[in-house]
């Protein structure tokens, strides 16, 4: 399959380019086809949608809330899950000498 590229003008290797660009593109197309009907048919066999399963991988868990790992022992209701900054109840206990495996839930 070797082409003599030393032989060939620079308008035919511009040529010669853009078909390769365009058969690789085309063949790209081709094999992402092929992918998803391979996709489909093995979602298939377990009695899903292609479209069922990619929902699923896109729910996002964005939004929710993590648990509290962290409460105020003077004020029950105050909670920290030991994300972002800390709130100013957990510098003052601290501040005061307490252990913050004190403060755990």
């Amino acid at each position: 399959m070797g082409i003599d590229l030393s032989g060939m003008s620079r308008k035919e290797l511009v040529d010669l380019r853009s078909k390769l660009d365009a058969a690789i593109k085309n063949a790209e197309q081709r094999e992402r086809q092929e992918a998803l009907k391979a996709a489909e048919k093995a979602a298939a066999e377990f009695g899903f949608s292609l479209a069922e399963l990619s929902a699923e991988a896109r729910k996002s868990t964005k939004g929710t809330k993590a648990r509290a790992k962290y409460r105020n022992p003077a004020d029950p209701e105050q909670t920290w899950s030991g994300r972002g900054r800390k709130p100013q109840w957990i510098h003052d206990a601290l501040h005061s000498g307490a252990d913050i495996s004190d403060l755990e839930i």
